[in-house]
């Protein structure tokens, strides 16, 4: 068989079968006639057209993601992965929409592989670009080494055990079960792997690879004749059987399976041991396919990765500072309840949910996991008028300026329906000779707590209760809590004390002059040295409904340095039925401490 149909064959195995042009439309036309000929097999065509039709029409959706792809991620999908990445793990990155998620995914795909979790080193991911690099110097002729065939192997399977190479080809002695005899070669070369991980291999794994140009560019084949340079010449590299008169040579080429292999002495065919032709045919699918990630503790974790929107929910994270190398995280998950499954039991309708987080490094090393389980309960009577309210969670976390991935999964524990979130976590890191400020939150409750509470519970920051209004959206009737923290105030030398002035300012969207502009009053600014805590409460009466940004501007008067935190929040119409507020002409005035 010539090379083409040993082509057609690899491509068969590798699922790339693909017809021509002219090929296709002649494919048709016989499908025509077949159709006329026997009317009950339209049916059946005509779903085999379908599904060419949608499988075109998947092909051409991945091909527009990939072009949609930023250079720096196609070539990590093209050139980096292309031959150790599943075709699940393909078709999820094509799928994400944005830079962060595809960050995310990188590191997550290294990690499903990486040895040991645990480590801040990721041998798999340094071994496999040794590899590439070693392909490039090694196995390049004219086109890079990572593209050629040995340099696949390699990437994918590593160094072989043993190698029989002969760069210069020669005379070669066949072995009998390929007829026996002597002939003169291409250069070629044998790979031998002990064992391989991987479906359809494991023991005593052999590749062969021919370059019959000479000009090192070597590919891997399937037929063992391939090597030889006598193959088309009359009378020439003959086997034994050839050589005695007893076969034909020209008998070679009607081969049915798929190689120009002379029988053997015995007169069995070329049929037995790694001959086989079922068993090359496996071969060659095996060691194509990726290799499969050995790690599957990390697999399950990956695979939940993928899983979106099962149960959805909000988070939110901010900062405060504790020292100049430490800072406090709160992570607040909120579960609205309209997306729990409920059980009824004695009058009383309940769900729960698990919540695990987990915060790692970027070279994958576990910082802090947290888990917990929270529960809804609701008279039966009460559980419509509770469905547009949320069950609330949050864990504050100290941890160093860095950037960290956060990983959250929520569980309703009644219907297993998962959500999951994989961010970035960008953790700032606090100068000590700068004016800063923490988060400024938006809380709809917020108050004191008592001496043995301070600093112990949910939602707590020191001696006040801040919970955090995770979609930042208030009603006209309700009140805004906001929580903001300053460092580094210049302390006067003879007072010892900060000298601060803060103002607050509302600005309605697509406006400039804002619609609200207050301060605090001298005698309310709190006074606590380099660190001021900033605690308020403001109404919305005075401001109509439509999206907003608030800007409280903190101005140290001894060093000469204003920052301004800013957020923006929403103010809705109050829910029917509430009682109408007056406007008033300003908001409730703020009070600091």
């Amino acid at each position: 068989m010539d090379r083409s149909a040993r082509t057609f064959l690899l491509s068969f195995l590798a699922g790339a079968l693909t017809l021509s042009p002219v090929g296709y439309a002649r494919a048709s036309q016989d499908q025509d006639q077949q159709s006329q000929q026997n009317p009950q097999s339209q049916p059946d065509q005509q779903d085999q057209k379908s599904q060419k039709k949608s499988s075109k029409v998947k092909q051409a959706s991945d091909n527009q993601l990939k072009k949609e792809l930023e250079s720096p991620y196609k070539k990590w999908l093209d050139e980096d992965v292309i031959y150790i990445i599943s075709p699940e793990e393909r078709h999820s990155f094509l799928h994400l929409a944005t830079n962060e998620e595809r960050e995310q995914f990188i590191e997550a795909f290294w990690q499903r592989r990486n040895p040991d979790p645990d480590s801040p080193e990721n041998t798999f991911k340094e071994e496999h670009y040794r590899r590439i690099a070693y392909a490039n110097e090694h196995y390049a002729s004219g086109i890079p080494g990572w593209k050629t065939d040995r340099g696949k192997i390699y990437i994918m399977w590593g160094a072989p055990d043993e190698i029989d190479s002969h760069p210069t080809g020669g005379n070669w002695d066949r072995p009998a079960d390929q007829g026996g005899g002597s002939t003169t070669t291409y250069p070629w070369e044998t790979w031998r792997y002990r064992h391989l991980d991987g479906e359809g291999l494991g023991e005593n794994v052999e590749l062969e690879f021919v370059d019959p140009s000479s000009t090192g560019e070597y590919h891997i084949t399937m037929d063992p004749s391939e090597k030889d340079a006598l193959l088309r010449v009359p009378g020439a590299g003959l086997t034994l059987a050839e050589s005695m008169g007893t076969a034909d040579k020209s008998s070679r080429f009607s081969n049915t399976d798929g190689t120009n292999m002379a029988e053997n002495q015995t007169g069995e065919g070329a049929q037995s041991g790694n001959t086989n032709e079922f068993s090359r045919l496996e071969l060659m699918a095996s060691i194509m396919r990726p290799p499969p990630v050995k790690f599957k503790d990390l697999e399950a974790l990956v695979t939940s990765r993928l899983v979106r929107d099962q149960l959805k929910f909000d988070y939110r994270f901010d900062f405060l500072r504790i020292t100049s190398d430490t800072v406090l995280v709160p992570i607040t998950v909120q579960i609205p309840v309209r997306q729990l499954s409920f059980q009824e039991k004695d009058g009383v309708d309940s769900a729960s949910m698990n919540v695990f987080a987990r915060i790692t490094t970027l070279s994958g090393r576990i910082v802090q996991t947290f888990e917990d389980t929270l529960r809804a309960d609701y008279p039966i009577a009460l559980l419509q008028k509770s469905l547009g309210t949320s069950r609330i969670y949050q864990k504050a976390v100290p941890l160093s300026p860095g950037l960290y991935r956060l990983d959250v999964v929520v569980k309703d524990v009644n219907s297993g329906n998962v959500g999951v979130v994989n961010t970035r976590l960008a953790v700032p890191r606090f100068q000590d000779d700068e004016l800063s400020s923490s988060s400024l939150i938006l809380a709809d409750d917020i108050q004191r707590v008592s001496t043995q509470d301070i600093g112990l519970g949910q939602f707590v920051l020191g001696d006040v209760k801040v919970r955090p209004r995770l979609d930042q959206t208030f009603a006209v009737d309700d009140s805004i809590g906001i929580f903001l923290q300053v460092y580094n105030l210049k302390v006067d030398d003879k007072t010892h004390k900060a000298d601060a002035s803060v103002e607050y300012r509302v600005t309605k969207e697509k406006e400039t002059v804002p619609t609200l502009k207050f301060d605090i009053p001298a005698d309310k600014v709190p006074q606590h040295g380099e660190e001021m805590t900033i605690e308020n409460r403001i109404t919305l009466a005075s401001l109509p409904p439509g999206k907003y940004q608030l800007a409280v501007a903190v101005t140290d008067n001894l060093a000469k340095q204003t920052i301004t935190p800013t957020t923006d929040f929403t103010v809705k119409p109050a829910p029917a039925g509430a009682p109408q507020v007056t406007p008033q002409t300003a908001p409730q005035a703020p009070q600091g401490r």
